[in-house]
């Protein structure tokens, strides 16, 4: 395994913090949170402002530099939902719920049904049998399935699709979300949905198309950034219940894990998920010893994760 991805021979899952340390680690903060969600939120607008001036006096074609930057910002809303989802984003749990779903809403990826999901994916990490990402991302059987699934688009379309099934029959099957919590998943995929259509009436009725060109364009772009970096928390990682084993942890920009909301940090996300984002920094220095899979910027792991897929779909034939 190449340096990109592994780090060496480590202990077995050894967890060094102390109930005092790890109380303090996990203290939540309105303001860390709020700093976050608005310096995100404010590139978004900034953009969007560019991008319809531009378009409004340009034409579109000169504004596709932009909308492809807006695109970046918009999908990594995924993290502003991954946090909330943990409710570790605000000490206010009903800033938690409000950022949670205003990103959940932008990013087409209903809250209540994402918190679930997720909460699943903690428990079973790895396990093939039973962690929701590798139920919903089974091995690209081609290069070209391959290609699609990096793009992101493949992601989004199985989400969209599956928030109009809960949402127009009412029925929702998926292992991960109980029964006693059915109700509430469709009823949120039906409000989103209305929402949406809404929407969607109110730009005909105006002629306009400037929510296609700072929202929903750019969302499709940015998942061609998100998806590799998706990717590179697990993939090659090994298939055991310990986090520092089973996560990958990358170094990368602090630009990067400014608006990916430290989850860069992934280890220590996994092996901690009580601490909030903005501890993790402090955290990686704690543990840093421990970890097995650290990968040296996203583009080395992206070449690892697309031949660890390739690999894997060879050995299965």
């Amino acid at each position: 395994m190449s340096e990109a991805v592994a780090s060496g021979p480590k202990s077995q899952d050894r967890r060094p913090l102390s109930p005092p340390l790890l109380r303090e680690l996990s203290a939540r903060s309105n303001f860390q949170g709020l700093v976050r969600v608005v310096s995100h939120y404010g590139v978004i607008a900034v953009l969007g402002t560019l991008v319809w001036m531009v378009t409004s006096r340009y034409g579109i074609g000169w504004a596709l530099p932009l909308i492809a930057v807006q695109g970046y910002f918009v999908a990594f809303l995924f993290m502003a939902v991954h946090e909330t989802a943990h409710k570790t984003a605000f000490q206010s749990r009903a800033l938690n719920l409000a950022a949670g779903h205003l990103s959940s809403f932008a990013i087409a990826l209903p809250y209540e049904y994402y918190c679930l999901f997720h909460w699943d994916h903690h428990r079973h990490t790895q396990d093939p049998d039973r962690d929701p990402e590798l139920l919903v991302g089974p091995v690209p059987a081609s290069d070209t399935h391959l290609a699609l699934a990096y793009s992101g688009l493949l992601q989004v379309a199985i989400r969209v699709r599956l928030m109009f099934r809960h949402a127009l029959t009412g029925n929702v099957s998926v292992p991960w979300v109980p029964e006693h919590k059915r109700r509430i998943v469709v009823t949120e995929a039906r409000v989103y949905v209305a929402a949406y259509a809404l929407l969607l009436l109110a730009s005909l009725a105006l002629h306009s198309a400037i929510l296609l060109w700072i929202w929903i364009i750019p969302l499709l772009f940015g998942q061609m950034i998100l998806r590799p970096y998706l990717y590179a928390e697990h993939t090659g990682c090994e298939r055991t219940r310990s986090a520092f084993q089973n996560t990958r942890t990358t170094i990368t920009a602090r630009f990067v894990k400014w608006f990916a909301w430290n989850m860069p940090y992934h280890v220590e996300h996994h092996a901690y998920p009580s601490v909030p984002f903005h501890a993790l920094p402090k955290l990686n220095r704690i543990v840093a010893d421990e970890i097995v899979f650290l990968g040296h910027g996203y583009r080395a792991v992206t070449r690892e994760t697309w031949a660890w897929f390739r690999q894997t779909r060879r050995l299965a034939k």
